[in-house]
């Protein structure tokens, strides 16, 4: 660079306009260079539960290659990629049987978790299958839940990814808003549609705050996802699926291409 300073120059400054004529100048077009080892862990939205190709080794875990760890890890091919995230993980199962892979010369974790701690799963069956004033009772628990216990789960699973990756950046990714609200859709009410949505902002807040405690970056998904809400009419998740009730609310693989990818990306 130093011995062809003009000629480098000069690239530059061609690729700048290239990828501003044609909009290429993405994150995922440009991967940066990566220190160290990446290590994705987690609960179904990192593994990538709903987005198909699944990793026949994964098992019941789920791991997908359209998943945003494993999309990311292709783009920026970092020194080492380990895929620990699976299906359904709480805070207690992450501390228990996915942190095996985290060591001093890690660089990058990303990790989301909480959802199933605070009863996602069946919040969602409840607000399914049951009235307006039973899902908001349900919703009200999983609240009660969030603000009270969950930091303290968090906190001891951020702590210890601190304690055995002490150089790594730490990537915390939140969830989505479930619903496009205030539009005509076949399912849910409107009622419970809004008290969903109003919990998952709940549950992002508190997440972000003790990533932020902790010195680690929130990947708000949210913003990504405006517009591919259930019910907008270019869904990033998927619905009810009776076929295949483990997708039901779990990002398809243009949400986890399109919604969390770029996040992770961003914050990377």
């Amino acid at each position: 660079m130093r011995r062809f300073r003009l000629i480098g120059f000069l690239a530059s400054a061609l690729l700048a306009a290239g990828a501003a004529l044609t909009g290429a100048a993405s994150a995922q077009a440009s991967p940066a260079a990566v220190s160290g080892g990446y290590v994705a862990l987690g609960d179904s939205y990192s593994s990538g539960v709903g987005a198909g190709s699944y990793i026949s080794s994964s098992g019941d875990c789920k791991r997908s290659t359209k998943a945003h760890p494993y999309l990311w890890a292709a783009a920026h091919s970092p020194s080492s990629f380990d895929f620990t995230a699976c299906s359904g993980a709480r805070t207690g199962d992450v501390l228990a049987g996915q942190l095996g892979p985290l060591s001093s010369s890690t660089g990058l974790v990303s990790i989301s978790i909480g959802g199933n701690d605070a009863g996602f799963a069946d919040v969602m069956t409840t607000c399914v299958l049951q009235s307006d004033s039973s899902c908001l009772a349900r919703i009200a628990t999983a609240r009660a839940y969030v603000e009270q216990t969950l930091p303290g789960n968090l906190d001891n699973v951020y702590s210890t990814i601190r304690s055995k990756a002490p150089n790594a950046r730490v990537v915390v990714i939140g969830y989505p808003r479930f619903y496009k609200l205030g539009t005509s859709c076949v399912g849910l009410s409107e009622t419970k549609r809004k008290a969903i949505n109003d919990a998952s902002d709940l549950l992002n807040t508190t997440i972000a705050k003790r990533a932020a405690d902790h010195g680690f970056t929130f990947g708000d998904v949210r913003s990504t996802f405006t517009g591919h809400e259930i019910c907008s009419g270019s869904a990033w998740l998927h619905s009810v699926n009776w076929l295949n009730i483990g997708e039901s609310y779990h990002p398809t693989a243009a949400g986890q291409s399109g919604g969390y990818l770029p996040v992770l990306d961003a914050a990377a």
